[in-house]
């Protein structure tokens, strides 16, 4: 199975962090992750790799929420963004970020369960 073409499989970790270096210092010695650098848009992103293999990333906390906790998400694959954000809204969720588009073909949105709890969803092209 690949979680990036799979519907309902989780796919991708991402911690949101104020030190990032720091992060991957603890999380490297614990799990032997390797790290790459990069960008996503603008924003300096880190891919953790397990096996060679992409499995999440490590990003600085955003510029416009500097008190944001660092905080562990969780993204899980759907076909189309649009249409699961109208099934979370149909059954009393909440869509806490609007569909973002990662170049070149990803999209990603922000929900919440009708009990609170939030994850992201993803498509891939």
């Amino acid at each position: 199975m690949n979680p990036f073409q799979t519907p309902g499989a989780f796919c991708w970790s991402e911690l949101i962090t104020n030190d990032v270096q720091a992060a991957k210092d603890f999380y490297g010695e614990i799990f032997g992750w390797q790290f790459k650098e990069g960008k996503v848009g603008s924003s300096d992103y880190t891919v953790i790799e397990v096996a060679g293999k992409e499995m999440g990333g490590i990003s600085p906390v955003p510029a416009q929420s500097p008190t944001m906790p660092p905080t562990w998400g969780t993204y899980i694959t759907v076909e189309n963004v649009e249409a699961t954000l109208q099934k979370v809204e149909a059954l009393g969720g909440n869509v806490l970020m609007s569909p973002i588009q990662i170049p070149p073909n990803a999209c990603f949105a922000l929900i919440q369960d009708p009990q609170g709890a939030t994850l992201a969803i993803i498509s891939y092209g």
